[in-house]
């Protein structure tokens, strides 16, 4: 990895540190307008991914009422997801988010997600790219669909199943959207999720990977070093470009 110079560390801090204390309300009169959770809620619905998510979400919820049955024994699905989830999260964070555009023969290997995401990172501000491409989620949703039916011994857990997929995706894009939003954080929880996933974009680009978790996934890989010893990326906006 490129070692960063003087100017880009000093960049860096000054960009995490207005950041910050932005989002906080300690900035100047310069700052953006903070925003209540009433109006990021509401902001956060007038983008295609949380609805088609949501829409997703209760065709589910419907056919499993109507499919009827099932065993207690799912109820450990949603539990069992969401204990799994920071490390699926981490694992697609840089395995498909982060690919590095690869040539195989005359065809170009680079997804339409690994494509947003790298707009992303080169100006986390942008809202809309915050969110899952909905190209990407008109074959995701139906996808997961027959993932669960091929996964589950029976129709019921596989709709169970589907349920807390979709739930888990839905809470996936509201804390990715709440964290690059005006909202202040408030509770702990938020506070450090929020803090790394700044560090991720403002910091380094190869560290902090989980975004709905603080130091999960992160410690257990080795990617939750402390901020003080980790030499800004200068490539942290422009993923890759070393590599061109």
């Amino acid at each position: 990895m490129t070692k960063a110079t003087p100017e880009i560390e000093a960049l860096a801090a000054q960009r995490l540190a207005h950041d910050e204390d932005r989002i906080t309300g300690k900035a100047g009169p310069g700052r953006r307008t903070n925003v209540t959770l009433g109006e990021a809620w509401g902001a956060w619905w007038r983008h295609p991914s949380p609805p088609m998510i949501s829409t997703a979400l209760l065709a589910a919820v419907v056919a499993r009422v109507v499919a009827g049955g099932g065993s207690w024994w799912e109820l450990a699905i949603p539990v069992a997801l969401v204990a799994m989830f920071p490390v699926i999260e981490w694992v697609i964070h840089v395995v498909i988010l982060h690919w590095r555009p690869r040539r195989l023969g005359p065809v170009r290997i680079d997804s339409l997600l690994a494509r947003e995401h790298r707009a992303h990172h080169a100006d986390p501000r942008d809202i809309p790219l915050v969110f899952i491409p909905w190209k990407a989620l008109l074959w995701l949703l139906p996808a997961y669909a027959v993932v669960a039916l091929l996964a589950m011994p029976s129709l019921p857990s596989a709709l169970s199943m589907l349920v807390a997929v979709y739930g888990i995706k839905l809470g996936y894009e509201w804390t990715h959207y709440l964290v690059h939003s005006d909202y202040r954080p408030r509770s702990m929880w938020y506070r450090g999720v929020w803090r790394n996933h700044r560090l991720h974009h403002y910091k380094n680009e190869h560290y902090w990977f989980t975004v709905t978790s603080a130091g999960t996934a992160d410690r257990l890989f080795g990617t939750y070093p402390d901020p003080a010893g980790v030499a800004t990326s200068p490539t942290v906006k422009n993923l890759h470009a070393s590599d061109s």
